[in-house]
């Protein structure tokens, strides 16, 4: 479609690195789906009442993933691991079908533009060039010029739906102010600690407690869907490997005539092995931990096969052996268990019930004289923990305590003398006063104000077009197959 773009001519040869990312996990969806349903061959899901066809969604998917290293570049197989392919396809699908509606259309002469743009395409001098981006989209994007660009249009289509859905956002001066305050201003700290991990020794527990609690709280000891697979991997470092390749499509096509795994795999002299029952919140045993994996196996039934895939520099392919629906394990197998979680419980309604006392004392003194509080004192009583911080701010680690965020956000309110709430952490209970304040330096925010105000709106957009995101996939009823 492109043409002026791919008929340029070229610049002199440069020699180039070229650094070829991990991709995330890949499903080849073209020999892969030999075991699923017409309906499941077809479709991948349906979003505003509208079916999504297997095409649209791998070419989705590989689009997903060429944003992703354009975005990432030599840091992709690190941030991969913590990347949720599936969800965001169906994010770009469901925003790609807004941008339709709106209609928000991209020109050539856009596409182009961008593509020239990108430092990875141009020679020195920063000039684009046409050899470099015919290597670079054969070895690391590994897309037809065509498929590329066409990729291009959907995220400039995207870029634009962005800045119609918040260009109107603006932040006030106060905005501004308390943000600055928020990240820079210093505050010190009384606080009195109640945590669980003190009551813990003084608990016991009889038989008839634990049962009872078992009944009470059965569902907190559910299990998980779990799954017995068994597998073939094959190891490649690339995945055009032509002869591993062929192998793979070979055990493929001879699994789709129903012929026995292991006869199979074995005269292609290939192992399968079986990773035994293992939960679907746990890594695959013998491949490690795999989103993707989890969302194929979880639509198997007993005995079929997945699609094949290849990640980490392997082919794998899998067959669903068994599948343990989520159960509540009887009360003598996780007897030990269940007394350990109750003794935890007690232990934590104790701290709570001790803070709360201790809280209605530090208020009624609060009544009577509030600079008259001695924090220590009424802390020793209660037999509770009592120190003091050193100065923090939002977003820091409290030595001995943890994130401050719940910390500082209710002492930022606070007045001289004053007594907090109650304040649950992971680690317990607290109650604060606070101490001293550090206040931001005003000649600083003077200097800093421009620059901090252009980040600040940045958050604001990103949060307003997440939640906008948010209400648009409900009302695409998404539904995936």
């Amino acid at each position: 479609m492109l043409k002026s773009l791919r008929k340029k001519k070229t610049a002199k040869r440069i020699w180039i690195i070229l650094i070829i990312l991990i991709l995330p996990a890949f499903v080849f969806w073209g020999f892969g789906s030999f075991m699923r349903s017409k309906e499941e061959i077809t479709y991948a899901g349906k979003i505003f009442g509208k079916k999504v066809t297997l095409l649209e969604y791998r070419d989705t998917l590989e689009a997903v993933k060429n944003q992703a290293i354009i975005q990432f570049g030599d840091e992709l197989s690190e941030i991969e691991k913590r990347l949720n392919l599936e969800s965001l396809v169906w994010d770009r699908l469901v925003l790609l079908a807004e941008a339709k509606e709106r209609k928000i259309n991209v020109t050539d002469q856009e596409v182009i533009g961008l593509i020239k743009g990108y430092p990875f395409f141009q020679a020195k001098k920063g000039q684009f060039d046409n050899q470099i981006y015919s290597q670079m989209l054969q070895y690391v994007f590994r897309a037809q010029p065509r498929i590329f660009e066409e990729q291009t249009r959907s995220t400039l289509m995207l870029s634009k739906l962005y800045k119609e859905v918040t260009g109107n956002l603006n932040l006030s001066e106060e905005e501004i102010k308390k943000g600055y305050q928020k990240l820079n201003e210093q505050i010190n700290l009384y606080y009195i600690a109640s945590l669980p991990s003190d009551f813990i020794k003084g608990i016991t527990a009889t038989d008839e407690e634990i049962r009872d609690y078992f009944i009470k709280n059965s569902l907190q000891f559910k299990q998980p869907l779990s799954f017995n697979i068994e597998y073939i991997s094959l190891a490649s470092e690339d995945k055009n490997g032509a002869a591993i390749k062929a192998q793979i499509k070979l055990l493929a096509l001879r699994l789709t005539k129903k012929e026995d795994f292991t006869k199979a795999a074995g005269e292609l002299n290939l192992q399968v092995k079986e990773t035994g029952l293992f939960n679907q919140t746990d890594p695959v045993p013998g491949i490690g931990w795999s989103p993707q994996i989890l969302v194929l196996l979880s639509k198997l039934k007993i005995g079929e096969y997945a699609p094949p895939i290849y990640m980490d520099k392997y082919y794998y392919i899998l067959r669903l052996k068994e599948k343990k629906e989520p159960y509540i394990p009887d009360f003598q197998t996780i007897k030990d268990r269940i007394k350990e979680v109750f003794i935890k419980d007690a232990a934590r309604k104790i701290a709570q019930q001790k803070i709360e006392d201790c809280l209605k004392e530090l208020k009624t003194a609060y009544k009577t004289n509030p600079k008259s509080i001695d924090f220590y004192r009424i802390a020793k009583i209660y037999g509770l923990k009592s120190d003091s911080t050193q100065p923090f701010r939002y977003g820091s680690y409290i030595e001995g305590i943890g994130a401050s965020d719940n910390f500082f956000t209710a002492a930022v309110g606070l007045k001289e003398d004053d007594i907090s709430g109650l304040i649950e952490m992971p680690s317990g209970f607290y109650i604060i006063k606070l101490k001293s304040k550090i206040p931001v330096d005003e000649k600083k925010f003077t200097e800093e104000e421009p620059e901090f105000a252009k980040k600040l709106l940045l958050q604001k957009k990103e949060e307003y077009f997440s939640r906008f995101l948010e209400d648009l996939k409900r009302k695409a009823q998404l539904s995936r197959y």
